[in-house]
């Protein structure tokens, strides 16, 4: 008897026989699976961990920063080393770096020092915004405002301030000037913001919408959710008009309108036990637009890091092992074949960090990236050990499993089987068995259910199920 196992959803906060078991280092396609990329150099080291990666543009002129704890660097587009670039005397604390881009301004905060400015064609070095520039832990853009929240290194964690219209170095309210503040009473501290048309401050149980009104208040406050809010804004992302969280009881989204869970009976459950949970600050997370994912990178309780993947379109999840410590987007200069060999200094084809015909090299374009200790590193290098396991699967009482055939494209396996009389026995897997040339592994494993890990091989590209063929058995 042949039975066909889809690849579908990886549910681990379900109980075994109803959903895939693991998806490692894969990410959600429409059906399937496909490979999730390791990460690769991108820049030089910096001359201390990095925190934070930013990439700004304005015409055609791209820039790329990175924070670290008592610096800012810039990233040269010729020789790929990061400089720094802090004001000077540089930077105290030990806060991530947010940053956010203002027409030319790229505006930095790291609740220690006063909003940082970077005016993309002029600037040499970052510089206090204004004197009368806030001290804050959180900056975005609302409609033509700068916003800033969690202010004077902590003391203020429950205020906004907002600049004057269309004019980031005005921070003084008055009859001329659009610039105020507000405090929230209730919600616990601002723990994040997001901007666009409108703006959402997350607080630790609360989130409130910030509306432009027009004058004489400029800003309406509105209390979406109460009771919910963020619990670590370094886990905010953030795409189009839809933020992405995650509460004391797991993630969300947010529309400025609505919180919908997006973890519920899924992942949350996994989450917090795989979290390293007195490491939570050091969370980050960051969209890839191209692949429509929203992912999160979290230290685990096994002394690495984790990364939690989410499909946004398909509402499914994955995960995947990382060697990468911050998330975060870049745009790039375009390169030429000859650039490459002579400016970037790359004489070997084997050698990039990415095929030639990525995005990475094309230029003007925002991608997803992120930092590992020192260097800012790209996810296009080859593709992880990636491996679906998938639900217990019951044949009658007693079955024999004695041939696999995955499906998969572009690509083998490796394919191991674990089987059990009942569902608290034991799970032991059997040695792995690699597929023929016809694709098909030959298999004898006995019980009552049968699991099966799947690690594809070769220049996979989407994996979507496994036939088996089962044999049944009678009872003795």
């Amino acid at each position: 008897m042949a039975t066909r196992i889809q690849f579908e959803e990886w549910l681990p906060d379900q109980p075994s026989v109803t959903s895939l078991r693991d998806a490692k280092n894969v990410y959600p396609t429409s059906i399937g699976y496909a490979p999730f990329p390791s990460v690769e150099n991108f820049s030089g080291d910096a001359t201390e961990n990095l925190n934070t990666v930013f990439g700004g543009k304005y015409g055609d002129e791209v820039v790329i920063f990175a924070g670290g704890n008592s610096k800012l660097f810039k990233l040269n587009a010729s020789t790929l080393a990061l400089a720094n670039v802090s004001k000077s005397g540089g930077y105290s604390g030990t806060n991530k770096w947010q940053l956010t881009q203002f027409g030319k301004a790229i505006i930095a905060a790291n609740n220690q020092a006063k909003l940082q400015v970077w005016n993309i064609g002029t600037s040499s070095l970052f510089a206090d915004l204004n004197a009368n520039a806030p001290v804050a832990k959180y900056v975005t853009v609302v409609r033509d405002f700068v916003v800033a929240a969690h202010l004077d290194a902590g003391t203020n964690p429950n205020k906004v301030i907002w600049s004057d219209i269309n004019d980031e170095t005005n921070w003084l309210s008055g009859t001329t000037s659009q610039s105020d503040y507000q405090l929230i009473p209730d919600g616990g501290n601002i723990t994040g913001l997001t901007g666009g048309e409108i703006g959402l401050i997350f607080l630790e149980r609360s989130i409130v919408r910030m509306s432009y009104s027009g004058s004489p208040l400029f800003f309406q406050f509105d209390t979406i959710s109460r009771g919910l809010g963020c619990l670590e804004g370094n886990s905010i992302a953030q795409y189009g008009a839809t933020s992405f969280f995650l509460s004391d009881d797991g993630f969300y989204k947010c529309d400025g309108q609505t919180v919908t869970g997006i973890g519920t009976e899924k992942v949350d459950r996994y989450f917090f036990n795989d979290v390293k949970i007195t490491d939570l600050d050091s969370m980050s997370a960051s969209v890839d637009p191209i692949k429509k994912l929203v992912i999160w990178n979290y230290a685990n309780v096994d002394g690495g890091r984790s990364i939690l993947i989410y499909n946004w379109q398909l509402n499914k999840w994955s995960r995947a092992n990382t060697t990468s410590t911050v998330l975060g987007s870049i745009s790039t200069t375009g390169y030429t074949l000859e650039g490459l060999e002579s400016v970037l200094g790359y004489n070997n084809i084997e050698t990039l960090p990415a095929s030639l015909d990525d995005r990475l090299w094309v230029g003007g374009k925002f991608l997803f990236a992120g930092a590992q200790d020192t260097k800012i590193v790209t996810f296009t290098g080859s593709n992880y050990d990636s491996e679906l396991i998938t639900p217990d699967m019951e044949i009658g009482y007693n079955s024999v499993a004695t041939l696999v055939r995955p499906q998969i494209d572009n690509g083998s396996a490796d394919i191991k089987v674990a089987s059990r009389k009942e569902l608290d026995d034991n799970i032991q897997f059997g040695s792995s068995v690699t597929t023929s040339q016809e694709g098909r592994a030959s298999v004898r494993s006995a019980g009552r259910y049968h699991r099966f890990s799947i690690s594809p091989t070769g220049n996979w590209t989407n994996a979507t199920s496994i036939d088996v063929d089962f044999k049944t058995q009678g009872n003795r």
